[in-house]
């Protein structure tokens, strides 16, 4: 099968990087810029296969190799075809490398050269992600879209750490593409490797990382180690310094990234992939964005409105359902609320870069997304 490929359809809009396109895997086109609904361990929580396809009309999804190789492990996946088969899912998947999770777990793990042993959370038992290990996990996962394996320093981490495990990565990106070479794609079509690019906050080592990515060739690239903890104007900076240094003509996926108005300013700097847990995570705590601002659906104040959840989104179970209804799903503590929720969610990003295409195509991107950054920022 075909490796993936990249049609840049517009760009140069005046005063802004923001870009149009279309990538095409085995597993169908993806229409940029686009958002990846987060299923951490093959499921985006809360909503089925059908709700992302119909209701949300995700065209890829993110699985988490952490995850998926702890539960339900790759001899499971492996049995049944591939992550695609195991959860229904016949589009594009995206797994990230597990980096991140080695991260979040600093008190449970050990990073060195051969890679980072690291304890469960489940059961505590001890495990090694290696550059090789976690490129056979991905084989093994089934993803379309495979991440190299990196460490992502912490906020704020002093330059010398920064710079050594920036040059860790690129080793480590060495050996996973060594072993992408060694290894035969699984389950009869392509799956693609982006490197990540690493360097904390110091514009040196972004610089020379990036340079390093490029030089690899890869079909696509990453750009980690932001939204950790950083102020924004900080991640826009170096957003649009890594943007500007990786190659035009290849996707460009900003990671963990992030509420309605980071995404807009990033599509803006020239991002053209993204994910976060964010619309989940929110809205299973009663968090609603929605076309006309960020709604805490648990206020008294939604108990009698009985107006859509969001009547400027056109999706039917956003208008079919009444704020007051969902108000009263959360105080009940019923399941419904938090799958309502995670729809609305979830439909209002795809929709946001759906708009976002639309206006980069008509040429007024810029003006369209200057005042949609304050719509989306007001709460209600």
């Amino acid at each position: 099968m075909a490796a993936l490929t990249f049609e840049l359809q517009a760009s140069g809009i005046a005063g802004s990087e923001a870009r149009a396109g279309k990538i095409r895997t085995d597993h169908g086109e993806i229409i940029t810029p686009i958002f990846m609904p987060v299923g951490t361990v093959g499921s985006v929580k809360a909503v089925t296969k059908q709700q992302l396809k119909d209701d949300v009309q995700a065209q890829i999804i993110l699985g988490n190799t952490y995850h998926l190789y702890l539960r339900p492990g790759t001899g499971v996946l492996e049995a049944a075809g591939g992550l695609h088969r195991f959860n229904g899912w016949d589009r594009p998947i995206l797994t990230d490398s597990g980096g991140y999770q080695v991260f979040s777990l600093a008190g449970n793990r050990k990073i060195k050269e051969e890679g980072v042993w690291f304890q469960s959370h489940i059961d505590g038992s001890r495990h090694l992600f290696s550059p090789e290990s976690v490129m056979d996990i991905q084989r093994s996962i089934g993803a379309d879209i495979m991440m190299a394996f990196d460490e992502c320093p912490p906020y704020p981490s002093e330059y010398p750490y920064a710079k050594k495990s920036m040059e860790l990565t690129h080793r480590w990106l060495d050996r996973c593409i060594q072993r992408l070479a060694e290894t035969p794609d699984k389950y009869g079509y392509t799956q693609n490797l982006f490197p990540i690019v690493q360097g904390s906050t110091y514009k040196d080592l972004r610089d020379a990382s990036c340079d390093y990515i490029a030089s690899k060739e890869a079909v696509g690239n990453a750009i980690g180690g932001l939204s950790v903890g950083e102020p924004e104007d900080m991640m826009y900076e170096f957003t649009e310094s890594c943007a500007s240094r990786l190659p035009f003509n290849k996707p460009r996926y900003l990671m963990g990234v992030g509420t309605p108005w980071n995404i807009l300013e990033c599509i803006h700097r020239g991002i053209d992939l993204f994910d976060c847990v964010m619309p989940t995570r929110n809205g299973r705590n009663g968090m609603l964005f929605t076309t006309q601002g960020v709604v805490n659906i648990r206020n008294k104040k939604w108990a009698t409105d009985f107006s859509p959840i969001d009547p400027g989104l056109p999706n039917e179970m956003s208008q079919y359902y009444t704020k007051a209804y969902l108000r009263h799903l959360f105080v009940s503590e019923e399941l419904l609320g938090l799958q309502l929720a995670s729809l609305q969610n979830l439909s209002f990003y795809l929709w946001l870069v759906g708009e976002a295409r639309r206006h980069i195509l008509e040429g007024d991107f810029v003006s369209w997304k200057n005042e949609m950054v304050q719509i989306v920022k007001q709460r209600l």
